[in-house]
């Protein structure tokens, strides 16, 4: 007990950094603020005395000490440099997370939070002489040791109830940075979502699903480009002050410039953007246990359906169809220090001469503005804005540095998807061609000390949830659809909800579960 009243006072002095730098943003350290944030640390070291109690037995105390330390090293370091929530579908987003994503994110400071809190502590926890008593003064001493614990924390919140009422109910997002107890608290929750519940089953989707085409009316050929990281008010076809958009805002696009994600991860707003299931609805278990949009596209055995990756992967959504890992450079011919997103337009025209009698779906999934290494995500002759941050730690960077390096990203993006449409207008005489825009999740960069992504939906800020999204149509697909009604709708509110239903009306799609109601383009 000694031992573990050790590690939970090195948890309160050293890993709760973050957690009590927003503390002291809400309950300011001065006057009678000062006894109640002096609480709250009492309580915090109490509650990991409490929790690390009652989980120690003879043969795990050591082993699990040292194996939340070593987490909990690099879970601080996420959280004091990014303030990251490490919640439940932050370690979804963990476990899908490739080696190059993951090199992205080292750095000397890291190696060094990992040195100080995670290797340190656990050769002294390993080094510490524990002596054990018998089984019955065990238990007499562990159930003593829980009552003296809930009776002082009993009694501290008692003392200052009407602080802890206004605690506990308006500042619940607080408990989102107590380290280690929330992050424990997301992997088990994690785990008994995913795994310890019933055996997953693929529920069949839209089986009935056929293609409706009237007589002279050519095939279509769609691609959609799954955008990365890219927040709304950062494209300046949305109003932004800087020119990120200059070769799009020469074609003829509709933008939808209030496009809402399903999540703040490429985890979630990915297979959610597939899912017939709705934000509100959508979890990670419906997902992975539901034929999605292209399982539908492919049971009218009349379309054709590729998905290119430069990104992770396709967290799951392209199991079941044709994936090609642009990642590699033995496929993707546009590599340098990394392989480039117009790397995947290379060669599909092979794939449409191949499935030429069909209707075409293919999905571009972007590296995009991945961060934090923004620098990396475009070659020179895009680096118009400078200075530029050319470092994964981003918190050290000055707001106009991170600005510039990251709105050069969208330059990259825009010259991107300007390919994309240039390689579309060929094929527009003979089929009936789009081009679908839609970034899975936006992006803070430095706004409230935030960085990245991935915060609690909730509580996340517009940066995050405001994401950027576009279409373009070729001549025939223009002619089959109500472009005046279209236009009307390119300032309306619109979600990834709208995605799954909006591409199975693009293809005339009958089905089931296609819903009129959420086809941005209703027929």
């Amino acid at each position: 007990y000694k031992l573990i009243a050790i590690v939970a006072l090195l948890y309160t002095l050293f890993y709760n950094y973050t957690f009590f730098k927003y503390l002291v943003d809400v309950f300011e350290f001065r006057g009678i603020n000062i006894v109640y944030d002096i609480s709250v640390a009492i309580n915090l070291f109490l509650f990991i005395f409490f929790c690390f109690t009652v989980l120690a037995s003879k043969y795990t105390t050591k082993p699990f000490l040292i194996f939340t330390v070593m987490v909990s090293s690099f879970t601080t370091y996420f959280m004091n440099t990014y303030n990251i929530v490490i919640d439940d579908l932050m370690y979804q987003n963990v476990l899908q997370t490739n080696i190059n994503e993951s090199i992205d994110l080292f750095s000397f400071k890291l190696i060094l939070y990992v040195l100080f809190l995670g290797v340190l502590p656990s050769i002294f926890i390993y080094r510490y002489k524990i002596t054990y008593h018998s089984f019955k003064k065990e238990l007499k001493n562990r159930l003593k040791i829980i009552l003296i614990v809930l009776l002082l924390v009993g009694s501290t919140v008692l003392s200052f109830s009407g602080f802890y009422t206004s605690f506990f109910r308006g500042h619940k997002d607080l408990k989102y940075y107590a380290n280690p107890t929330f992050w424990v608290y997301s992997v088990v929750r994690y785990y008994r979502k995913n795994y310890f519940s019933e055996d997953i089953v693929l529920k069949a989707m839209g089986e009935d699903a056929k293609i409706v085409e009237g007589d002279g009316v050519k095939k279509e050929l769609i691609v959609l480009v799954v955008g990365e990281a890219t927040r709304a008010d950062h494209f300046s076809l949305n109003g932004y002050d800087r020119e990120t958009n200059p070769l799009l805002a020469q074609e003829d696009i509709i933008n939808f410039s209030q496009m809402s994600s399903c999540g703040t991860t490429t985890a979630v707003s990915v297979p959610c953007m597939f899912s017939i299931y709705g934000r509100g609805e959508y979890d990670y278990k419906k997902g992975i246990s539901t034929e999605n949009l292209l399982d539908v596209l492919g049971h009218t055995n009349d379309v054709s359906i590729l998905w290119r990756d430069n990104n992770s992967d396709s967290k799951g959504v392209a199991l079941r169809v044709e994936y090609q890992d642009y990642k590699e450079p033995h496929l993707n011919p546009v590599c340098d220090d990394e392989c480039r997103d117009e790397g995947m337009i290379v060669g599909l025209d092979k794939y449409i001469e191949k499935n030429k009698d069909k209707d075409i779906f293919i999905v571009l999934h972007q590296m995009g503005n991945h961060g934090p290494s923004y620098y990396k995500r475009y070659t020179k002759e895009f680096e118009r804005f400078t200075p530029v941050c050319q470092t994964n730690q981003v918190e050290e960077c000055s707001d106009e540095e991170l600005r510039n390096a990251y709105d050069n990203a969208l330059l990259h993006t825009d010259s991107f998807l300007k390919d994309v449409i240039d390689f579309l207008k060929p094929y527009s005489n003979d089929y009936a061609t789009a081009m679908v825009y839609m970034s899975d999740h936006g992006e803070s960069l430095g706004e409230n000390n935030l960085y990245l992504h991935g915060i609690p939906y909730f509580i996340a800020p517009d940066a995050q949830t405001h994401v950027a999204s576009l279409v373009w149509f070729g001549d025939e697909m223009k002619k089959e659809l109500d472009m005046v009604k279209i236009e009307s709708l390119k300032d309306k509110p619109f979600s990834q909800d709208n995605l799954f239903h909006t591409i199975l009306g693009l293809f005339e799609v009958d089905t089931k579960v296609y819903d009129e109601k959420l086809d941005m383009f209703g027929r």
